[in-house]
């Protein structure tokens, strides 16, 4: 399968929580990572991380599949 450049946005609402297991997916996911960028947005009580990734589909959907059970956690993902 072909690898493809995306992006990933990560929303996490209690960071305390589901920060820990966001990532630890993450580092699982490593070898499809390119960049990673992470802010705290505390007026709106959220923190939000944005992945560059080069994947396959398949693999783009395996981590966003984990990321998406995850309580208080919201993905989006966008490939090429």
């Amino acid at each position: 399968m072909e690898k493809r450049l995306g992006i990933i946005g990560i929303f996490i609402q209690d960071r305390d929580k589901s920060a820990p297991e966001v990532n630890k997916i993450i580092g699982e996911n490593s070898d499809i990572v390119v960049g990673r960028i992470g802010i705290p947005f505390r007026e709106r009580g959220v923190n939000v991380i944005g992945l560059i990734i080069e994947a396959t589909t398949d693999e783009l959907g395996a981590m966003t599949g984990k990321l998406g059970m995850l309580g208080g956690v919201r993905v989006k993902s966008l490939l090429t």
